[in-house]
């Protein structure tokens, strides 16, 4: 079964008058995993999908959503996976692909046929992300060993992180797509600190490995009037181009970032000092 829903584009001064409840309604996806359920949600930020797959019981297929108007899901799209769970497949037009805990799989545009499953009696939970695509390039298991690894922070100011590039161009060629994860060390609570706009790409933040009873409160908005949206883990927030995407946790915790927009350039932000922000 797959369940799509649509969220529309926001301009920042409107978003300033939004209440709690209307910025979690436009912003935050509460629900991401549903059992023998593909849920997608697509926002008109640069035509981004973000979803998750949860196959307990039976294989899933990949459909294609009315928002698509297309005879199959990738038909004009790539695809980007990572795996959150316990060890599970998915099958590329018949080239099975497995998948560890954090392990991505890139899937080019044009390959008809997608489907995920459990593997070896284990829970996996598929994040998904999506975006258009204008050129076929080849599907690709990135593994943990593949990853591009940078360490960031300090203990000091409690944003040590190690950050996993999985889904970028300097390991695996994309039209517009890019994905990571960013895993917070114990001790250390902030991510994205100090924060950053770049109105070329758009983003989502998708928030795990956050232990039971704890939240995170991610930060959004301009840098000059900032917003706030309190997060469960398996949780994910849509980042406007023109928003912050930061965040702080009750203890640490891993994340997925995701985006596109007008190019692959991972370091083309436009920074905020930490001081500068209201």
């Amino acid at each position: 079964m797959t369940k799509s829903e649509f969220r529309y584009a926001h301009h920042p001064k409107d978003v300033k008058h939004y209440t709690t409840q209307e910025l979690r309604e436009h912003f935050l996806i509460p629900t991401l995993f549903e059992e023998d359920t593909i849920k997608l949600v697509y926002t008109m930020y640069d035509r981004y999908i973000v979803g998750g797959a949860f196959p307990l019981n039976k294989p899933l297929v990949l459909e294609t959503i009315d928002e698509l108007k297309a005879d199959y899901f990738l038909e004009r799209r790539e695809l980007g996976i990572v795996n959150v769970g316990g060890k599970g497949k998915v099958t590329v037009d018949g080239t099975v692909y497995e998948l560890n805990k954090k392990e991505a799989l890139y899937v080019g545009k044009g390959s008809k046929e997608v489907i995920f499953e459990t593997a070896d009696g284990e829970q996996p939970y598929f994040y998904i992300n999506s975006a258009p695509a204008h050129h076929a390039y080849p599907t690709k298991k990135v593994g943990k060993e593949d990853a591009e690894v940078i360490e960031l922070g300090d203990q000091k100011t409690a944003n040590r992180r190690t950050l996993n590039k999985l889904i970028v161009n300097s390991i695996v060629p994309t039209c517009q797509l890019q994905m990571g994860l960013t895993e917070l060390h114990e001790g250390n609570v902030w991510n994205t600190m100090p924060s950053h706009t770049h109105t070329r790409r758009m983003e989502a933040y998708f928030y795990f490995d956050l232990a039971a009873g704890q939240t995170v409160s991610h930060f959004m908005g301009q840098p000059d009037e900032t917003r706030h949206i309190f997060m469960q883990g398996h949780q994910a927030v849509i980042s406007p181009e023109w928003s912050i995407h930061s965040g702080c946790g009750t203890s640490n915790y891993s994340f997925i970032w995701g985006m596109a927009g007008e190019n692959l350039d991972y370091g083309d932000m436009d920074a905020v000092a930490t001081d500068e922000l209201k």
